[in-house]
């Protein structure tokens, strides 16, 4: 099933927000998978679309969702050409602070499964949202990429997907023994990246994270990689990395400070895993971005 998988790297980029204009690109797509989310919104014409052997027609309006790992094509329904608003997101990286509540990922996981959960959403069901309004502030803020971008990106994601989530029940599906499931469950290989960015300041051992997941080391690496595309050691790097870029841009903070504040052992090694991911050192980079 390779040939149909769409590579994308989550890491580097795990919120992507774009115009989609058919006579821009290629089209039509055909069937894919990705282990990413993707949700559409209809600007112009009509699309049909295959989403795990069902069939749906959007038009102005519609929204639609793609889960991750699910396959999907979008062709052209009729003469008008397609222009639709598009999200990209690793749904792992977004998160609610609640100890009770499910996480985003688990509830989209059941809602996968579930025939009260359609991923159709018709212009009339969502006429009354700020729809169009969240796809333009993600996109604006990807390109602008000004202090806080990814905050916002996350809150306008998160919000849509609330939204959407609130239709589903209103709908029929029930997740209330998701509240049950998620209470019982320290940590997961769906939400380790969660513990990772926010324990990024912290030595992190891959066999540790690996407990926590309750799954052998060996167990866990294998997954890690098939659903990140990287190992877990690089993904700690990089959570790092990108977390020292911040501070380089937003702050007046000395190397060795950013180095303890990212969790490195040393300035010297956070200087060369800098460069390692950036090709490009800290000190560099920082008089690049300020110019």
């Amino acid at each position: 099933m390779n040939y149909l998988y769409e590579n994308a790297d989550i890491l580097n980029a795990p919120y992507e927000a774009f115009l989609f204009d058919a006579t821009q690109g290629i089209f039509p797509v055909k069937p894919h998978w990705h282990y990413f989310v993707e949700i559409l919104y209809m600007l112009e014409g009509t699309a049909f679309i295959e989403s795990n052997q069902k069939e749906y027609y959007v038009s102005e309006g519609d929204l639609i969702l793609f889960h991750a790992r699910d396959v999907h094509a979008i062709y052209a329904a009729a003469a008008a050409p397609i222009k639709c608003l598009a999200l990209k997101f690793d749904i792992n990286r977004l998160s609610i602070n609640s100890s009770y509540t499910p996480k985003l990922s688990a509830i989209l996981q059941y809602a996968r499964k579930s025939r009260q959960a359609d991923i159709l959403f018709p212009a009339e069901m969502i006429k009354d949202l700020p729809i169009e309004e969240r796809f333009r502030t993600c996109i604006r803020e990807i390109d602008e990429k000004k202090y806080g971008y990814d905050v916002r990106i996350h809150g306008e994601i998160s919000s849509l997907l609330i939204e959407m989530i609130r239709i589903w029940q209103s709908e029929g599906l029930d997740i209330k023994e998701l509240f049950s499931v998620y209470a019982e469950t320290e940590a997961s290989l769906q939400n380790i990246t969660e513990y990772i960015d926010n324990h990024s300041n912290e030595l992190l051992k891959v066999e540790d994270l690996a407990a926590m997941c309750h799954l052998s080391y060996s167990h866990f690496a294998k997954c890690f990689k098939e659903l990140y595309g990287r190992s877990c050691k690089d993904y700690i790097e990089l959570i790092k990395i990108q977390k020292g870029e911040e501070l380089l841009l937003f702050t007046d903070s000395s190397l060795s400070e950013i180095s303890q504040e990212t969790g490195f052992s040393d300035c010297s090694h956070f200087i060369k895993t800098f460069r390692k991911w950036k090709n490009i050192t800290p000190g560099q980079y920082r008089l690049q971005q300020r110019r």
